[in-house]
């Protein structure tokens, strides 16, 4: 296509579902930058650390539920494309949340596409993923004519849902409107490779998190395994491209546009093994990089137990306490199955060219996490708090605790080393007193150098001591 940067954009009112997220909340931005009339982030959250941004810059922000047909009808009315991002299960334990997975992924489309046709909405650009065609068999340079992978043979409920969706998205184009004699729905669909960069909410975090705790041991799969990433600027790009590519009133074109019915895989055009990815940012805040390998078969079975564990506490799946799982089949699949896309169909069609390289881009969500590690309570690996939080829990025990129960067995345990009940006695309160006198030292340290999270320096020294109190110096002297 041959356009202006703007085409399509000046003057027109869009509205994005799941507009308050990572890639919606840049792809509001950017249409504001190019000089849209009115910009609609439509999501279920009432805030995100993006709201402030938005709202500054004249966004709408409009709370409402892409399950609700009235909030989704109320949002579209007068709109004149809309971007559907809004999506449930990507990865964690969301995945195992499935009814809300149906719910959001396919009821909420068929919503929007209702709505859409309802509504006299032109355009309708749908944000797709590469598991629509990908469930764990290799692919090498695919390409939009590979066929939908079987609904049936998916291992995730989510893959299932948006291919669904997907396929609803397109069927709908060429949909004349209902309310107004004359028009009719183009769509088409952006499958993405892994998305990252400064701000990333879904991947990169709970990466961090487990490389954090000391819960990365093992790569997955062949270190020839290669898949695809893509900048989150990058797609923002190529979902403005694919919306100019819906356009029905270019002057001099005849008959439907280019992008009309289509779907198109976007990414950096960088395969890379993603493990060799992350290596620079997980070095970059000091942590560990998994050496180790596990097969892919080894490791579907631990996501395939993790998942049967996980899914007897369905009903509590929402909540905090629980944490996330360490890895999931389809996850699996993800890092140790190579499957990577050629953008050429992109390129052709819709002008697509990476702005972003790799290493900018990587560089760029380096400098944001090594800020976002300065202003964290940093802290040591799971195995030393195990090791503080059962070890003085069990001195603990059985020094001042009646012997009944579990309690007898601590005090043998206890008493095989220390030989008297005095000698665990005074352990157990000099341990106290030291980790006390260690949480002062730390609270009053933090004051200083990370005032912020004092509190939580205190109490995470109380508990581990030494081990916590180390990384508090070791910033302290930075």
């Amino acid at each position: 296509m041959h356009l202006s940067e703007n085409e399509g954009i000046e003057g027109k009112v869009f509205v994005v579902t799941g507009g308050l997220g990572f890639v919606g909340s840049a792809l509001c931005l950017d249409l504001v930058r190019r000089g849209a009339r009115q910009v609609r982030a439509f999501d279920l959250r009432t805030n995100s650390p993006w709201s402030d941004s938005l709202s500054s810059r004249g966004v709408k922000c409009i709370q409402g539920d892409i399950t609700n047909q009235k909030d989704v009808g109320k949002v579209l009315r007068g709109a004149d494309c809309v971007f559907h991002l809004a999506s449930c299960g990507m990865s964690g334990k969301e995945m195992l949340q499935f009814g809300r997975v149906d719910e959001v992924n396919i009821n909420g489309t068929c919503h929007v596409l209702e709505s859409c046709v309802d509504q006299g909405v032109n355009r309708l650009v749908y944000v797709s993923t590469y598991n629509v065609v990908f469930g764990g068999k290799e692919i090498v340079n695919g390409n939009e004519a590979l066929p939908y992978f079987p609904l049936d043979d998916h291992v995730d409920t989510y893959s299932r849902s948006k291919s669904i969706a997907e396929q609803l998205v397109l069927k709908y184009n060429g949909r004349s409107f209902k309310k107004i004699n004359s028009g009719q729905l183009y769509t088409c669909a952006i499958r993405p490779a892994a998305i990252y960069g400064p701000g990333e909410e879904r991947h990169l975090p709970r990466i961090m998190s487990l490389a954090k705790l000391g819960l990365m041991p093992f790569r997955i799969g062949d270190p020839n395994v290669k898949t695809d990433w893509v900048y989150c600027d990058n797609l923002v790009l190529a979902l403005i491209q694919s919306s100019m590519g819906l356009l029905d009133d270019i002057p001099g074109r005849k008959g439907r546009p280019v992008a009309s019915g289509q779907a198109y895989f976007i990414c950096d055009g960088s395969p890379v093994n993603s493990f060799e990815f992350l290596q620079p940012l997980l070095k970059s805040v000091g942590y560990d990089i998994p050496k180790a390998s596990l097969p892919v078969s080894q490791a579907l079975t631990i996501g395939k137990v993790l998942a049967a564990v996980y899914t007897i506490f369905y009903p509590w799946l929402k909540h905090w306490w629980l944490p996330q799982p360490l890895i999931l089949p389809a996850e699996v699949y993800k890092v140790g199955v190579t499957h990577y896309f050629s953008y050429l169909k992109a390129k052709e069609e819709l002008g697509y060219v990476p702005l972003v390289t790799p290493r900018e881009g990587m560089a760029a969500t380096i400098s944001y996490w090594q800020k976002k590690k300065r202003e964290m309570l940093d802290g040591p690996t799971i195995y030393a708090w195990l090791y503080c939080v059962i070890g003085l829990g069990m001195v603990l025990c059985a020094a001042f605790l009646p012997d009944v129960g579990p309690v007898s067995l601590m005090k043998a345990i206890c008493l095989l080393y220390m030989r008297s009940m005095f000698v665990i006695r005074l352990v157990a309160v000099l341990a106290t007193a030291a980790h006390l006198f260690e949480a002062m030292y730390a609270w009053k340290l933090a004051k200083k150098v990370d005032p912020a999270n004092a509190k939580g320096w205190f109490w995470q020294t109380f508990a581990l001591g030494f081990f916590s109190l180390r990384f508090l110096l070791k910033r302290a002297q930075n």
